[in-house]
């Protein structure tokens, strides 16, 4: 009997185990491999005939201008985007969760529209939009200022492309947000209110430390986005200009597509380290305490 029981359990796990070997876990162990190799591009005709180089590739990374300059500007994704998307996030979860009472679903939905939106389409909207001869510029000339090429400028680039991701996800983190406060009991609220506690005082002390698990879940869930942010710099910069929008991962693009397998899969392996460590860090400082 035991033995039919393991049987049937393997039985029902098959079909994920075959997708996970094929398309997860030999692919990333194949690029582990790669990332100690010489390979190019130019090799996949003779794979086997590769030198093995040992972490050259990783320290060829870190002695390129452009890979130390890409880890920056993933930085400033991180450090600019997850708190501004948590923060819109979670100011519109508090809306809907108390202050907006009619047309609560209409709203729901509108907010969490983005999310699902084809990030192409919008991305070809936003590239017209902050053209120079856009619409962004046009409502600030009919108010008498002289837009500037924003996607062409390499202080102002970054700060649209961040704002497309904050567009793009605050919608998960107001979901989040606003199942974390409906799961909070309400006489807690009501005991506050009878101890003469104010709305601020209830947010400060009950809200947020009760919504502590949630905060974390958010967070990380955010900073791998943001960590391994690719397709808004893409599709609005390319990286572009001069680099100044290129991440991490659009860095690993782009040696992928010059030939470069090697190098390319050594810094997807960097980019998995950096997850790592930040979200260790982030359940260290963000974990729920008795």
């Amino acid at each position: 009997m035991r033995a039919r029981r393991t049987a049937v359990a393997w039985l029902f796990l098959a079909p994920f185990t075959v997708v996970f070997l094929l398309f997860t876990a030999i692919p990333a162990v194949s690029a582990l491999g790669f990332s100690l190799t010489d390979l190019r591009g130019t090799d996949l005709r003779h794979p086997f005939a590769v030198n093995f180089t040992g972490l050259d590739n990783y320290l060829r990374l870190f002695q390129d201008d452009s890979f130390v300059r890409d880890i920056l500007n993933t930085a400033v994704f991180v450090v600019v985007g997850v708190p501004l998307t948590m923060g819109a996030g979670f100011v519109l979860a508090l809306a809907l969760n108390s202050g907006i009472r009619r047309l609560r679903g209409a709203f729901r939905t509108v907010f969490f529209a983005p999310v699902v939106t084809n990030i192409v389409a919008v991305a070809l909207i936003w590239r017209y939009a902050f053209n120079e001869n856009g619409t962004v510029n046009t409502v600030l000339g009919a108010i008498g200022l002289a837009g500037p090429n924003w996607l062409d400028d390499t202080h102002l680039a970054m700060p649209v492309v961040i704002a497309l991701g904050v567009w793009r996800n605050f919608g998960t983190a107001m979901v989040l947000f606003l199942a974390g406060l409906q799961a909070i009991p309400q006489d807690v609220y009501e005991a506050a209110s009878l101890d003469g506690a104010g709305k601020w005082r209830q947010l400060r002390h009950i809200t947020l430390p009760m919504l502590m698990p949630t905060t974390l879940m958010v967070s990380v869930l955010l900073t791998v986005f943001y960590l391994q942010v690719f397709d808004e710099p893409y599709l609005l910069t390319d990286g572009g200009p001069l680099g100044s929008t290129e991440s991490v991962a659009l860095y690993t693009y782009h040696q992928f597509g010059v030939g470069e397998l090697g190098v390319s899969s050594a810094a997807s392996f960097v980019m998995v380290v950096l997850v790592a460590l930040v979200s260790v860090v982030q359940f260290r400082l963000l974990r729920p305490r008795s």
